[in-house]
């Protein structure tokens, strides 16, 4: 999967700026990998993606990470096939989020940094608080690399990981797909008082501060709009639901 995108290159890119880019090609390859698992299909329709008719394909935008535009028809719910149109495709990679938590405590961990999204679209307040997260490596599972993240993020040792859901985030344009866990782990020994916590990578150029709440204090924080992530949401919402099994086992 990652050949062709190399070979593409090909006296376009010097040697260097495609090693560059290693990394970042080998991780789209490997997402394409993970996607080959079976996928239910209880409710919606069993077509494949042998049934899409591709004609052209397109890379519109070549940086850290891809813009492809597709030249497609699709089956149509009435039987046959769609005009010929055209769909641009926010190309990234399978990324693991996770939600540390102490059931004994009833504490969680957020992590702040900037993000270019909020930065983007001009929101005032473009630091956000956000799971522990970050891109699956080639060859890693989502497991390991929810384990890896929250220790370069937030120093931190999970006892262990419970599976929440696995989902696209933007299905209409983007292919980046997460993996969300809950992180049972001890921070009995972080003061919710205390100043924020310092974490991430230097090398990743990753300035991250790591807070540490009560749940009924994210709970407030959601009705507040200060959580603003839709990941966070959804992942305090599942642990609200498990919470009292969670507490009941600590």
């Amino acid at each position: 999967a990652a050949a062709p995108e190399i070979l593409g290159y090909r006296g376009r890119l010097s040697m260097p700026d495609i090693a560059q880019r290693r990394q970042m090609i080998l991780s789209r390859a490997w997402a394409q990998a993970i996607a080959r698992a079976p996928a239910a299909t209880e409710l919606r329709s069993a077509r494949g993606r042998d049934t899409v008719s591709v004609s052209a394909c397109d890379t519109s935008h070549e940086g850290y990470f891809l813009t492809r535009t597709y030249h497609l028809r699709h089956p149509v719910l009435d039987g046959g096939m769609s005009a010929l149109v055209a769909r641009e495709v926010f190309v990234a990679t399978d990324a693991a989020l996770v939600l540390p938590y102490d059931p004994a405590a009833d504490r969680v961990l957020l992590v702040e940094q900037v993000r270019m999204g909020p930065f983007g679209r001009g929101d005032p307040a473009p630091w956000v608080l956000e799971p522990v997260a970050g891109r699956v490596d080639p060859g890693e599972t989502p497991q390991e690399c929810a384990r890896r993240e929250c220790l370069e993020e937030a120093h931190l040792a999970l006892d262990q990981l419970e599976h929440m859901s696995s989902h696209y985030c933007s299905p209409g344009c983007s292919t980046e797909f997460f993996h969300c866990f809950l992180g049972v782990c001890d921070l009995s020994g972080r003061d919710e008082a205390a100043p924020p916590g310092r974490g991430g990578l230097a090398s990743e150029h990753e300035d991250i501060a790591t807070h540490v709440i009560g749940f009924d204090r994210a709970q407030a924080l959601m009705q507040s709009g200060e959580i603003n992530i839709g990941p966070l949401f959804l992942m305090l919402l599942w642990l609200e639901r498990e919470r009292p099994r969670l507490r009941a086992t600590a």
